[in-house]
């Protein structure tokens, strides 16, 4: 078996089902099985798939066991050589598993590959991240990017040939089965936040190397806007003082959860200020300070 594609749902039905359609229709050539891990959907997912897709291998939870520990479940069960995580919010374009396991196939270094996330308009999304340390929380990502375009690439530059990264995002992710035994799979306490910029800092560390593939191009429908949602929020939060905890000396840590602390204040004190003088008409400084609110309170009473 060349690729074990594993997609991880949560009350998605229609947009899982339009997922494995895209599998079905793009991937040629290599030989893959679909495995998918349900997180307790209540939406008749799982329903879906043993009626449309009998093929599927799937994995019924009865709870929402979180992104890593889900893909865990499938990757102790899987077949190829690689492994694919796929979000279940995610449509394929023509070739973009083929040109992953390719490179892959060729480039015996590379523990991870990911392409090019798109907008539902086209537009190109960040597919990549570096990995986060006490600068990057000091300066602006934008102007990081901007002035060192080497060392902090962005969706904003536009290239053709392959290139190394510091890690990729998780919605499309081929990942060598080998770089996998000889790591270990995700780190189970992060929920759903982080779990794959800290699997690529393993994998770095242990001289693996990740890559990013601007031809192989795939559809992300994610949402745009940080809402009322309180919970996804809290989530990052909490994965980036684990991750912080994790990789840091303790007085790092406490530097670094100091600044992330200031810079929540500014954004709420800054968003308030934008809200008062529009008098409340504007929901997008509303609903910013309502979450930046929330976020300060949890952090003064020690809740994160």
């Amino acid at each position: 078996m060349d690729i074990s594609i594993i997609i991880v749902n949560w009350n998605t039905r229609e947009l899982l089902k339009n997922c494995i359609i895209s599998v079905v229709k793009t991937v040629q050539g290599p030989s893959y099985e679909i495995i998918v891990v349900d997180n307790a959907s209540t939406d008749g997912s799982v329903a879906m798939l043993r009626e449309d897709f009998p093929e599927v291998v799937v994995i019924e939870n009865h709870e929402n066991r979180g992104f890593g520990a889900a893909n865990n479940q499938a990757m102790r069960i899987m077949n190829g050589r690689c492994a694919l995580l796929l979000n279940s919010d995610t449509v394929l374009c023509e070739h973009a598993v083929e040109r992953l396991f390719a490179f892959m196939e060729s480039h015996a270094d590379a523990a991870m590959a990911c392409g090019q996330l798109l907008n539902a308009d086209g537009s190109r999304q960040n597919s990549i991240a570096a990995f986060p340390n006490l600068f990057t929380l000091l300066m602006n990502t934008s102007l990081l990017e901007y002035l060192f375009p080497a060392r902090f690439p962005s969706k904003r530059y536009g290239f053709e040939v392959p290139r190394q990264v510091d890690s990729c995002i998780g919605a499309c992710l081929m990942v060598r089965k080998a770089a996998i035994d000889a790591v270990g799979m995700f780190d189970e306490r992060y929920f759903f936040f982080f779990e794959e910029t800290d699997w690529a800092l393993t994998m770095h560390k242990a001289g693996w190397k990740s890559y990013q593939l601007p031809k192989a191009r795939i559809y992300h429908l994610q949402g745009q806007s940080i809402g009322r949602n309180i919970n996804s929020r809290v989530e990052f939060y909490r994965s980036r003082y684990q991750f912080f905890r994790k990789w840091e000396n303790r007085l790092a840590y406490l530097l670094l959860r100091t600044v992330i602390v200031a810079r929540l204040f500014v954004n709420l004190a800054l968003t308030a200020a934008g809200a008062l003088l529009t008098l409340g008409l504007n929901r997008g400084l509303r609903d910013k300070t309502y979450v930046y609110g929330r976020l300060m309170v949890m952090h003064l009473k020690g809740l994160l």
